[in-house]
């Protein structure tokens, strides 16, 4: 477990490219809320966004989660503790007026790209 990268898996630098070539920039890996110990992919502080890419392993994806089989209720009881936090991650900062937008590792992500730029146009509200 200790190899698995924490950030910038290939899905990640996906997304992030696609959102850089539309003239976004973003925070990596960062903490949306200071006393919030969980870090976000992509933060746009501004507009209060916060974008997660989900593995479909860690994070229990219905279509593609898979469960070992070798120390299994240990892993079970390891994959929901991250669905609880996920869902726990997503409560707290709604209730600080965030707008979580989560994906999936094998969605497309050009996709994901335009909804995230269409979410921070909107929350930025009308040019001045």
């Amino acid at each position: 477990m200790q190899r698995q990268g924490r950030r910038d898996t290939k899905p990640e630098l996906a997304l992030r490219q696609e959102l850089h070539k539309k003239g976004l920039r973003y925070f990596v890996d960062r903490s949306p809320l200071p006393e919030l110990r969980r870090r976000a992919d992509i933060v746009f502080p501004r507009v209060r966004v916060a974008v997660y890419v989900d593995g479909c392993f860690w994070h229990g994806c219905p279509v593609h989660a898979t469960q070992p089989k070798a120390n299994g209720a240990w892993w079970q009881a390891k994959l929901e503790h991250n669905r609880e936090r996920d869902r726990d991650t997503n409560e707290r900062l709604r209730a600080q007026n965030w707008l979580v937008l989560r994906f999936w590792e094998h969605d497309d992500l050009v996709a994901a790209a335009d909804t995230v730029q269409a979410t921070v146009i909107a929350r930025r509200g009308p040019p001045l």
